[in-house]
């Protein structure tokens, strides 16, 4: 049975996110995109129809919306009859797309963690504050509403439970490692919303050691890790959303998530932070105008999407779980490489939106199959790991595995 889609968001990922979905619209049926500007949709829609993504004939239709109203939100799932809706658009959006696929039954799936423009790094953990506040809801009226489904968050909770599940007998150590060696030619950009972005490092850096929340500065805490394709290179600790439902859902394990960085991104980074151009708090001009200056930032950046066609080389995103099996200590490395070059040539965005815009649609198809139809809010490691990692082989992510028996393809 068909289960029709609503995308919220006409950025790169959401470009990912259309591609895939036409490539398997025999099962997720028509295909509606929604953002702000629907020229941005058009867009989309031409390129999908540019690639020949569409796998049988169907809907793919764009419309104008603003998704913080969550009543034109309600409307347009009702008119479209979408049945599950893939919420791509900016972290700023997601408590009101939430609302209106609660308030209308349907299904909801995300790629990251609820923001408020005016806050940065609240309490942890993240989801207390807002998205786990609507569980108890979510699971009386039945409704499944998977959160972070992207790859970090997401496929990366999926390896921590398929290593808790199939490697294991004790999990005590997750280390979550993300590095783009890619290179995109411009003096300085971010690979998604500028204003996301910047957010994830400005606040305090969190990580759950010991039982407990330790507390970092961005940048204070540095390893190098030798990976796969991608070699040596130097990781940060970092804040980050999946580790504030690990922590929760990983019976005790310690988490921690690492990020690279080059010295050039830290030094523009550190003097942009420094004399206040990354704050979210309104500042007021001489002339008496207030603005916000990371949203000025943010302005005079290279739109994410626009790097997309000279961007090279390759990222590795993984994780390292540690523990116990047979009574002795054990790590695993369980990971995927993706190329920035062959994302562009498949669907016309670079490898981090590629990498953030393919598991939401896998994970649509699992709903859409019953096999992740939860009726309740999860996390993606709350959910059966081996379906969803099966699929995302077949749909241009595939995954690996380095243990003690070498370096392999993870497949059943």
């Amino acid at each position: 049975m068909k289960k029709n889609v609503l995308i919220i968001g006409a950025g790169g990922v959401a470009q990912v996110v259309a591609h895939k979905c036409a490539q398997n619209n025999d099962v997720l049926g028509d295909i509606n995109i929604a953002s702000r500007t629907k020229s941005k949709c058009d867009a989309i829609i031409a390129s999908v129809h540019e690639k020949g993504a569409m796998k049988q004939p169907g809907v793919l239709a764009g419309h104008a919306l603003d998704a913080l109203d969550v009543e034109s939100t309600k409307t347009l799932i009702t008119a479209t009859k979408s049945e599950i809706v893939i919420n791509v658009g900016t972290a700023f959006l997601n408590m009101s797309v939430l609302r209106a696929c609660m308030d209308t039954g349907v299904a909801y799936i995300d790629t990251a963690i609820h923001e408020e423009p005016n806050k940065i790094c609240e309490t942890p953990p993240w989801y207390g504050n807002y998205e786990w506040k609507r569980a108890a809801e979510c699971e009386m009226r039945g409704i499944t509403a998977i959160l972070g489904a992207g790859f970090d968050p997401g496929v990366v909770n999926a390896y921590a439970r398929l290593a808790k599940d199939e490697y294991l007998d004790k999990v005590t150590d997750i280390d979550i490692v993300d590095i783009n060696a890619g290179t995109h030619g411009k003096y300085f950009a971010t690979n998604f919303d500028p204003e996301i972005n910047f957010r994830e490092f400005t606040g305090v850096v969190y990580s759950w050691q010991k039982g407990e929340w330790q507390e970092n500065r961005m940048f204070e805490v540095g390893k190098e890790y030798d990976l796969p394709v991608v070699g040596k290179r130097m990781a940060y600790l970092c804040g980050h959303d999946e580790v504030h439902s690990l922590a929760k859902n990983m019976d005790g394990a310690d988490v921690r998530f690492w990020m690279g960085f080059g010295d050039h991104y830290i030094n523009v980074f550190t003097v942009l932070k420094s004399i206040g151009l990354l704050s979210e708090q309104p500042v007021k001009l001489v002339n008496g105008e207030e603005v916000v200056p990371l949203k000025v930032v943010k302005a005079c950046l290279p739109d994410p999407a626009s790097l997309a066609p000279g961007y090279e080389g390759k990222t590795c995103i993984g994780d390292y779980v540690k523990g116990l099996k047979d009574g002795k200590e054990k790590t695993v490395f369980i990971y995927n490489v993706a190329d920035h070059k062959e994302a562009y040539a498949e669907v016309g965005s670079q490898g981090i939106s590629y990498t953030a815009g393919v598991p939401p649609v896998a994970a649509a198809l699992l709903v859409a199959t019953g096999e992740w139809d939860a009726k309740r809010m999860v996390n993606v490691e709350e959910l059966p790991p081996i379906p969803f990692i099966k699929l995302l082989n077949g749909m241009g992510l595939p995954t690996r595995i380095q243990d003690e028996n070498g370096d392999r393809p993870l497949s059943w």
